[in-house]
């Protein structure tokens, strides 16, 4: 089975899922794009961020949830929802090859029936004063550290 897959719940700013998209090009993860976004994917701030990445880039995109739900049940893949409404931190979490690790959209997150879903949500501690990361330095730490764990 592929490695570690990066899933994006109908992302907002283009910019974040150019980044992401440079990030798995560079590290050889799949990304899934669950529509719609919040941007045309064809938006010159996407191609900006992912500069001349985005071709090597592996890309599924996801007409909505439920396409995305059906697909992942059928390659048996875990659902590991990054929340800062989870309790667990990432780090104390063991990854496997076949994860999907998915965030949500930077404006509102899941909705409940998504999050409700996972098979388990994880959060980056944040012992500062913020309430979230950017979405890209958030999918680059847990991708890491899935990585790393997977050897």
């Amino acid at each position: 089975m592929a490695p570690v897959r990066i899933a994006l719940y109908q992302p907002d700013i283009a910019g974040n899922t150019g980044a992401i998209l440079r990030l798995a090009a560079c590290l050889g993860v799949a990304v899934d794009i669950i529509e719609p976004a919040g941007f045309d994917l064809s938006d010159r701030n996407l191609r900006r961020a992912g500069m001349d990445y985005l071709e090597m880039a592996a890309l599924t995109r996801h007409v909505d949830f439920a396409s995305f739900e059906l697909w992942r049940r059928g390659e048996q893949r875990r659902l590991i929802l990054f929340s800062t409404r989870a309790e667990q931190a990432y780090t104390n979490f063991a990854f496997e090859d076949a994860d999907v690790l998915m965030f949500g959209r930077e404006s509102a997150g899941v909705p409940d029936h998504v999050h409700d879903l996972a098979d388990v949500r994880v959060a980056i501690p944040m012992p500062g004063c913020g309430r979230s990361l950017n979405l890209a330095l958030a999918a680059a730490m847990a991708s890491g550290e899935a990585m790393r764990q997977i050897g």
